[in-house]
């Protein structure tokens, strides 16, 4: 948990494509940089995480769930989110529950480490560092992507990440609109 990491840039910069007072998931929130920079816009919030330290200050803007993602089953059962957040977190067996938990045109923001990353700090697990366009070929065939970034950034600090941003189909079989970039 990094209390002082401002919000991702890629995901304020997608966060306009939620659905207008849709529901949001932040999975592993951590100390809910998202959820702060989200509150206040019309969206029901919910945080999950096994470390609860930050839940009491996060209470009044979301509703936060105690779950261990690596170690429980999926807590959400059925339930859809119109879009969820996931920075800095990877646990693969968990990716099919990420994209079966989206609402019809509902929207997957994701953020995370990739391979290189060991060469320069941590994590240097590969068990926690996506392989080249990983997370675009486990979105690609049920998720129509909008934007998708594989290489190194230098802030908030250096780090090897992939990020995609990517829709899940439209309930009925409706067309994508149109996503204004």
């Amino acid at each position: 948990m990094h209390p002082n990491l401002p919000p991702s840039p890629w995901v304020l910069r997608f966060a306009s494509l939620i659905r207008a007072g849709g529901s949001v998931l932040d999975v592993a929130c951590g100390s809910g940089r998202h959820l702060r920079a989200l509150a206040g816009r019309g969206w029901q919030l919910h945080g999950v995480d096994r470390d609860t330290d930050a839940f009491d200050t996060l209470r009044t803007i979301a509703t936060l769930h105690e779950a261990d993602l690596q170690a429980a089953p999926w807590p959400f059962g059925a339930q859809r989110f119109d879009a969820l957040i996931v920075t800095n977190y990877l646990w693969r067996p968990l990716l099919p529950a990420l994209l079966d938990a989206l609402a019809p045109a509902g929207m997957l923001i994701y953020e995370t480490f990739a391979d290189g990353q060991q060469n320069i700090g941590r994590p240097s697990n590969p068990d926690f560092l996506l392989r080249h366009g990983e997370l675009l070929d486990m979105v690609r065939p049920r998720l129509r992507v909008i934007a998708f970034e594989d290489g190194f950034v230098t802030t908030p600090r250096p780090a090897f990440v992939q990020r995609i941003c990517a829709a899940a189909p439209p309930l009925g079989g409706a067309p994508h609109p149109a996503y204004n970039l």
